[in-house]
Order: structure tokens, then C-alpha cells, then sequence
């Protein structure tokens, strides 16, 4: 590899030796203070930190953490009279638990000193997600101690005792039912079997309930494809992989699971001398696009074309009738149904439209390929995403007719990531009881005249059932810091019935779930409790000349003007936790870009457009306006602009609110997030993007860039490496050759890391859990354009 004629750059930066790149390319530190602050805001501490930045940062829950392991405020510092029998100092404690927030789930466990959680990792013993951990799994530690969550009940937004605000909540409750008036529960996908039995249990006592669920990223249309469940995908038994849109190893469904299944198909290895081949159509450039073999960048526009043609290739392949579109000429197509044919019952393809009609072509492209009962799995639901909008449709127009006299919105923000969340909003004020049970005054919360928040999951008992008989408990690792309550005990509590979360979910458990083939307390200490499923392989029902003629009518190959591609980010996600410092800090897998949300375009549109990196542009989208900053991202498709969900918050807390502009409200009514009509427009200002991807030198190392062909390394399990020589007396020998200290033996353990890049997928969840390990310190927007981020993983 020393001698090759390929060449790497690290960014746009160094490709085209810009001027600010160069002069830069040998300091410590790239850049100067941001002079766009304000005056009074530039108070540094010598560094060029602002101190209002950092303080910003250093208050982060810092008066929450004081009080974190203490049922009552500490007001002495006394040693230890009788010693907890649990709690040695210094020594970690380890318990089981369960993340499952905003359509992700995990088996965890949570290590805590002197009973304050400081870190996640991953259960093992979950054959669901075997040890795996996402980026926001990692940090969800963090947002135990912000500040910003409210610290106790309110009523009409001021403070309030629990008694008095359940009081008045069970006398409206009970005032609405005797007239029949209609009560909803809004929460987003629930993969708890018993808080589920909690609000059947609600739903007896108040008739007219009804549970209205929906996710801020919906698959509703999978579903809907899939006869109302989303089915288990199995990527290590495809030796060919095809993915319309879906980023799969990013934010699809279930990454952490579905990430560990491709990196198995990925190992070569003398008993494995095959690797999957893995197909990407998309248009953004996504973390699984970066992992792909072979990757083609559509248009929007384009993706039920290219989903109808593959499936007119396939079937042309196996002599099967084919669908009525217009000719497309898209790279890449006719190979990858080539190997799907050859892969017969061996191939996966996978979309990530939210379009019924895309996801039955899909369906019936799987049902050719003979997957179904192989690679998917239609007998064993996955459960993140069981959001239904049309369900969700009705329920906005109730709101807006004044039909519904009571809302509870369940951990749900409906107002902030909902396409139609202005229109609750406005609805809102005719609803004669609303309560919302959000960890802050959130933009939904701070329109509720109840605010009842629930606890953070590591202060909280409960369960999730993430496969059919694969349970997992979750269970407290720290008293809670504020007066807060479960949701499920206030959901008993008003329904009039025994409020002691805990011991309902124990007897549900004992009664239904173990039904003695574990004991309660074995079931707590493992987290996890799975019994043998029976699983069907139904193939779904298609009409794929409907289906067809609505992606006829849909798409078009012919849109030669600029289209909006609406994305979720790795880190950021869907905005819930959008106030922790750790995820604001996460440098994108691709971007490599943080503190802020972008509109992302190609090389070749920028150069049309004629703007540059940083430009503020101002972007036009189904009748509503907003201004970014520009990203000009190889890889992407020409004639798009990219931007992602999960910013633009209003009432986060102080690291989220004013990052960014919410796209929620440029998705349209459909839910399809992807379309055309959009303008944009040089405003002449400018905005620096906080992004990493030139801060690291390679420090004049040779070849640290090393690849080869699969064709070439089973010839040569050496091949594509490049063996270090060192110039001595004797001539150049290997660099393993020789050493300073000879005759030095390691007789005991030697510690070294190493990475199979085969396997990893860059989603770098290990940079966040690096900041929690290390204490890695969270320095700000500013200081990661001076070149100053601290994190030690990259």
C-alpha cells in the first residue's frame, strides 16, 4: 500500500487546500473565538472559553447530583455508622435493567458508586440485543442529573404539592366520565406488557378511554404493509443485502441488532471464506451507505421507482410477472437483483419509506427471493414502532372539533415532533383536562394545566417485552432526585386503584409472565426472563398493481428541480434527549459535525447553487421557511437538500434550546418525510459548522489507509497490509524484528486494542461511552471549532 497511486483526504478542507485549512494544518488549535457572539457574551477566561459556555455546561444537573444517591438533602458529611451491606467504597455495584425510550430498546446493566448510576453497559445474557448499546443508550446516564427536568408536580404551570394535583385530576376525571365525555392516552410505542395492563386496568375504570400511539419517526406504513407489525429482519443469514432508504446500521428500527447480525455476515475467516454483499440506494449519505459495497445516491423522488424496478429485474430474473412503471436508469439496480436471484432465500431487501404502497412492492420482491421464513420473520414482531397515523390523524381532528374532554400525554411530545404538532398546539386550549406526565415543561407539557412528571427509567421499576417471550425488567438504581412519580402509579392512582407500582409489577410477573419457571428475585438479578417461542412464517397478502400504480402516481424520475430529504441523525435521534451536553458533543459518523443541524448538499449542487460551506441559506419547503447553515457533503445526491430531525427545540434546557430549527412541520400531513417543491436562497450571512472531521493528523505515518479485495485476501491473508521495515547496519528488516530493550520478555499479560474494521460500523457509541468512563469533559460549540474537543475515541 506504500506505493499506491490511490490517494485519501480527510475532508473537502484538504481535497481543494484551502487557504484557512493550510494555515491551520500545523496548530494545535485550527481557530479563533466566534466573533458572530455577541459583545456582552464575550467574556473569556484567557483561552478564548466564554464563560458563559462554561457554566453552562458545569450547572448541568450539578445541584441534582449532590443530592443523587440521599432520600433528603444532605446537611452533614458523617462516616458511615452501620455500613450498608451493598456498598463498599470504591468498589462498583452492578445492576440489571432495561432502556426503552423513543422506539429503542436495551438490556442494560448499570454500574453505580455509592449508589449513584455513572455507567451503561450491555447485558449479555439478552438474546435480543446481545450486550449492544447505542450512542444515546450511553448517554442516557447523563440526563438522570439535568437540572432542567421539573422537580416536582405543577398545576397551571407553577409548583404543587402530589395530593393536590391528584386530587383535582381524579375529580375532572370523574366528572368527564359520568357525562361520557372521551378521555386519550397519547404516548409514544410502549413495549412494556405491564404498563399496558396499567392502562387496561385505567381504561376499565373511565370506558371511554382510548390509547392513542405514535412515533416521531413512524414505520406506519411497514406495518400497515406487514398486516400491523413490523417483522424481525435477520441480516446474518442474507448473503446479499439490498436497502432502499433504510439506514440500518444508523437509525432503522432496531441498529444495534441489526448492526451486530451484518457484522456477521462481514468476518472472513478460514471456516467463512464468503462475505454478504450489501446494496445501498439513498440519498442522504448515511452511516450504513459508508458501510455498503456497492451504494447509489437517488433522488427522493426516486425511491419507489427504483423499489418497482428492482422488483420488475428479480422478476424478470425468475420468469415471474412483472408491474407497469415508467423506464429508470439507475445504477447498480440489474447487479443487485442479479445476486438477490442468486441469494435465493438468502436475500434481504429492506426500504425505509413510510409509503404503503413502496413497502408492498418490497414485500413482494422478499416474497420472490423466498425470505420470508428465512432472512424476515413476519411470526416475531419487533415492537419499537407501533405508532399508527391514521389513528393519530383522527385523534388531531377530534382535538381540533373538540370532541375529546380529557388528554394524558404519556412521555410524549406530540407539539414538538409531530407533523401536525402546531395544530395541537392550537387544539389544546379547548380540552377541558390535559396532563402531561414529561420529565420537563416540554413544548407539549407547557401547554397542560397538569404537569405530573414521571421518573427517569433508572429511578423507575418496569418491563418490556422486546420479542414474543423475550421479557426484560428494569428496576431502580438511585432514589429519586426530585419529587417525581412513575407514570404508572399515577395512572393507578387515579383510576382509584393500589398506586404501588413495584408490587403490581412483581404479581403481574409471577402470575403471567414467570408462572414459576423462575423465581422473582433470579428474574431481577439476570434483567432478562425468556421462554421458546413458536414462530409462524406468514407471507403477507399483495396487490402489486395497485401498489404500482400508486408509486406511478407518486414518484417520477423526471424531477429535475431541488428536493428535501428529511433524516434522523445517529446521535441526536429524534430530539428527546436533546438536552444532553454528550449528544449535542457527538460528532456525527459522516459529518463528523456537532452542536447544530445543517442543510447538507453535493459537491455538484453546491457549485451550481454557487455557495460554499457555512453559508446561510434559506430553504423553502411545503409552505413554511427556515435558515441553516450549509454542509457540502460528498456522497449525497445531487439536486437534494439533507436535514435532520431532532433539533430546534424550545423548552429542552439550556444545551437544546436555540440549537437548530425543528423540520418536524416540513414533513407535510402524509408523513412521508421526503419530497420536492423546494427553493432556497443565499442570504449573505454565514455560520461556522462545530466539525471534527480535518482536527486529527495521521503525523506523517505511512499507509494508514490499508484495503484489498476479497478476491485478493483469500489468495493472501495478508494482502492490502503494508509491513513496516526499518533502515539498520544490516540493512531495512521488519520493524518486528528489533526493539529497544532486547532479550525483553512480557512474561504476563500485554494490553492492547484492537478493532475489526470489518465489523465495526462507525456508529460510535464507543465515544460517548469513552466520555462516561473517563469523566471526558463536554467543552461547547466554540471551543470544538477552536479544535478543543476532548474526546479520546474518534
Amino acid at each position: 500500500m506504500e506505493n499506491t497511486t490511490k490517494r485519501y483526504w480527510r475532508g473537502l478542507e484538504e481535497l481543494t487546500n484551502e487557504a484557512e485549512f493550510v494555515k491551520n494544518s500545523h496548530k494545535e488549535f485550527g481557530d479563533k473565538p466566534d466573533l458572530n457572539d455577541s459583545p456582552s457574551s464575550n467574556i473569556t477566561d484567557g483561552s478564548g472559553t466564554h464563560r458563559r459556555d462554561f457554566l453552562k455546561m458545569l450547572g448541568f444537573g450539578v445541584s441534582a447530583v449532590a443530592l443523587a444517591a440521599c432520600e433528603s438533602p444532605v446537611k452533614k458529611a458523617i462516616p458511615y455508622l452501620n455500613k450498608p451491606e451493598d456498598v463498599e467504597p470504591t468498589i462498583a455495584n452492578w445492576y440489571a435493567s432495561t432502556y426503552s425510550e423513543g422506539g429503542e430498546y436495551a438490556s442494560i446493566l448499570v454500574k453505580t458508586r455509592e449508589g449513584r448510576p455513572i455507567k451503561i453497559e450491555g447485558n449479555k445474557l439478552s438474546s435480543v440485543t446481545n450486550g449492544g448499546l447505542s450512542a444515546r443508550v450511553q448517554a442516557s446516564v447523563l440526563s438522570l442529573y439535568d437540572n432542567e427536568k421539573l422537580k416536582g408536580a405543577q398545576i397551571s404551570g407553577k409548583p404543587a404539592e402530589w395530593i393536590d394535583a391528584d386530587k383535582l385530576i381524579i375529580n375532572e376525571l370523574n366528572a368527564i366520565a359520568a357525562k361520557g365525555g372521551q378521555i386519550r392516552i397519547v404516548s409514544n410505542s410502549i413495549v412494556s406488557p405491564t404498563t399496558k395492563k396499567v392502562i387496561a386496568d385505567f381504561s376499565n375504570k373511565f370506558p371511554n378511554t382510548v390509547h392513542i400511539t405514535y412515533d416521531a419517526n413512524s414505520v406506519s406504513g411497514l406495518r400497515e404493509a406487514n398486516g400491523g407489525i413490523v417483522p424481525s429482519y435477520d441480516f446474518s443469514k442474507a448473503k446479499t443485502i439490498v436497502s432502499i432508504g433504510a439506514d440500518f446500521l444508523g437509525t432503522w428500527i432496531a441498529p444495534t441488532e441489526f448492526a451486530a447480525q451484518w457484522a456477521k455476515g462481514r468476518k472472513v475467516s478460514k471456516a467463512n471464506r464468503n462475505m454478504s454483499r450489501h446494496y445501498q440506494f439513498e440519498s442522504i449519505f448515511s452511516n450504513t451507505g459508508a458501510n455498503a459495497d456497492y451504494r447509489t445516491a437517488i433522488k427522493p423522488s426516486q425511491e419507489g421507482l427504483v423499489v418497482a424496478a428492482l422488483y420488475n429485474a428479480v422478476a424478470a430474473k425468475l420468469s415471474a410477472t412483472s408491474v407497469s412503471i415508467p423506464k429508470v436508469s439507475i445504477d447498480n439496480i440489474d447487479k443487485a437483483a442479479t445476486d438477490l436471484v442468486a441469494s435465493k432465500g438468502a436475500a434481504i431487501v429492506v426500504s425505509g419509506s413510510n409509503d404503503v404502497a413502496v413497502q408492498n412492492l418490497v414485500n413482494g420482491i422478499n416474497g420472490l427471493l423466498g425470505s420470508f421464513g428465512n432472512t424476515i420473520n413476519l411470526g416475531s414482531a419487533i415492537p419499537y414502532r407501533q405508532g399508527n397515523d391514521s389513528q393519530m390523524a383522527t385523534f388531531i381532528d377530534e382535538l381540533k372539533s373538540g370532541k375529546i374532554s380529557a388528554v394524558i400525554f404519556y412521555n410524549a411530545n406530540p407539539v414538538y415532533n409531530h407533523v401536525r404538532g402546531a395544530e395541537i398546539a392550537d387544539a389544546l386550549p379547548k380540552v377541558g383536562l390535559t396532563i402531561s406526565t414529561n420529565d420537563r415543561a416540554d413544548e407539549t407539557g407547557s401547554l397542560c394545566k397538569f404537569n405530573t412528571p414521571d421518573s427517569h427509567y433508572l429511578e423507575s421499576w418496569n418491563d418490556a417485552e422486546a420479542r414474543s417471550g423475550k421479557y426484560s425488567l428494569c428496576q431502580p438504581t438511585i432514589s429519586t432526585i426530585f419529587k417525581t412519580r412513575q407514570t404508572q402509579s399515577s395512572l393507578l392512582k387515579w383510576a382509584g386503584l393500589n398506586f404501588d407500582y413495584s408490587k403490581y409489577l412483581e404479581n403481574n410477573w409471577k402470575s403471567n409472565i414467570l408462572k414459576g419457571a423462575k423465581s422473582w428475585t433470579q428474574a431481577l438479578h439476570d434483567g432478562v426472563f425468556e421462554t421458546a417461542s413458536t414462530n409462524s412464517f406468514n407471507v403477507p397478502v399483495l396487490n402489486l398493481t395497485d401498489a404500482a400504480a400508486k408509486i406511478v402516481k407518486s414518484y417520477s424520475s423526471e424531477n429535475k428541480g431541488l428536493e428535501l430529504a428529511i433524516y434522523e441523525k445517529v446521535g441526536m435521534g429524534t430530539g428527546n434527549q436533546a438536552n444532553n451536553p454528550w449528544l449535542q458533543e457527538f460528532p456525527e459518523p459522516v459529518s463528523k459535525a456537532c452542536w447544530d443541524n445543517y442543510a447538507s448538499i453535493s459537491q455538484k449542487t453546491a457549485k451550481e447553487l454557487e455557495l460554499s460551506k457555512d453559508d446561510v441559506i434559506e430553504i423553502t419547503a411545503n409552505g413554511n421557511k427556515f435558515t441553516l447553515p450549509i454542509l457540502v457533503q460528498p456522497g449525497q445526491a445531487d439536486g437534494t437538500v439533507a436535514v435532520a430531525i431532532g433539533y430546534g427545540r424550545t423548552k429542552a434546557g439550556k444545551s437544546a434550546d436555540g440549537v437548530g430549527v425543528n423540520v418536524f412541520p416540513f414533513m407535510g400531513k402524509t408523513n412521508i418525510w421526503n419530497g420536492g417543491n423546494v427553493e432556497i436562497k443565499k442570504t449573505g450571512d454565514t455560520r461556522v459548522i462545530a466539525q471534527t472531521q480535518t482536527h486529527n493528523t495521521v503525523m506523517a505515518r505511512t499507509a494508514v489507509v490499508q484495503e484489498t479485495t476479497l478476491a485478493e485476501y483469500k489468495k493472501n491473508s495478508n494482502a492490502g497490509q503494508w509491513a513496516a521495515e526499518v533502515v539498520t547496519a544490516e540493512g531495512k528488516v521488519p520493524a518486528t524484528d528489533i526493539t529497544l530493550w532486547n532479550g525483553h520478555k512480557r512474561p504476563n499479560h500485554s494490553w492492547g486494542m484492537v478493532i475489526d474494521l470489518n465489523s465495526c460500523t462507525g456508529c460510535a457509541a464507543c465515544v460517548v461511552s469513552c466520555s462516561a468512563e473517563n469523566n471526558v469533559p463536554v467543552v461547547g460549540r466554540q471551543e470544538v471549532i477552536n479544535s478543543r474537543e476532548m474526546h479520546w475515541i474518534r
